[in-house]
Parts: structure tokens; sequence; C-alpha cells
């Protein structure tokens, strides 16, 4: 399991937890939920997709639609990255309540 979890993998992780995707589709994803703060450039997203199937969090996925263009790669959460991006939405959600403890975020606890 990674020490540090990039923001781009996080956000590559989160985005396959819905299921499989391919490269582009993922790009646009993570564009759409993160409003475009976040946007992966095609570098990025397949340097941190070799690392993420390096480590065994992300997987090559078979499934596919049927119409679609074969070359196109798609990958899927395994259990373990389902566990890792868990975590670490987790450990983000802690530090998001102690900047609220102490009123550096609006809305404070």
């Amino acid at each position: 399991m990674p020490k540090d979890l990039t923001p781009a993998a996080f956000n590559i992780l989160l985005c396959l937890a819905s299921g499989s995707m391919h490269g582009y589709a993922i790009i646009q994803n993570v564009k759409n939920s993160t409003e475009g703060r976040v946007k992966l450039n095609p570098g990025t997203l397949y340097s941190t997709i070799k690392k993420l199937l390096e480590t065994g969090l992300i997987a090559e996925s078979e499934i596919r639609p049927e119409d679609d263009d074969e070359r196109r790669r798609y990958y899927a959460l395994t259990s373990i990255g389902r566990k890792v991006v868990q975590a670490e939405a987790q450990h983000l959600e802690r530090l998001v309540k102690q900047a609220r403890s102490v009123k550096l975020l609006k809305g404070t606890a």
C-alpha cells in the first residue's frame, strides 16, 4: 500500500470507484467531478496509471462496451485500491474536521 497518495492518484481511484473507465473518460470524469479545479493531462494520467497498476491498486479491465474501440484500455479499481481510496477519503475528512475545529473553514463545528 502506498504511503503517499498523490492528488492525481486519489482522483483517479475515486473516479474508478464508480466503475471501469478508459483514460480519456477518467480525464473528463475528474474534470467534471471537481468542477474544473483538477485537470489531468495525459502525461500525468498515464504515469499515475502505470504506478497504480504496478502497486496493484488498479487493474486493466476486460469489461467494455460492445461497440467500443478495441484499442482503448479500461481500468478498474482492485479490492485493495478500494480500501486505499476509502482510507484516504477518511483521512481527508479528519483533516477537514481538524481545520473546522480551529475555525479555518466556514461552517465551523
